[in-house]
């Protein structure tokens, strides 16, 4: 899947969340979505959780 397509279809689950559950399912949808993001980069290897705490370990 393109990133184009996974753009699209998380803006459709949000609009969706938005139109259907107003805007604390909005807020509650993508938080958990950003949370998954972070969980799925870290999992394959692309996010460095040690560049975020601002901490060397040298």
């Amino acid at each position: 899947m393109s990133h184009t397509h996974l753009g699209l279809l998380t803006g459709l689950v949000l609009g969706l969340a938005a139109a259907f559950g107003g805007f604390w399912a909005f807020l509650l949808v993508f938080v958990l979505g950003a949370a998954g993001l972070l969980v799925g980069r870290f999992l394959d290897g692309k996010l460095d959780i040690s560049a975020l705490s601002g901490r060397d370990r040298g």
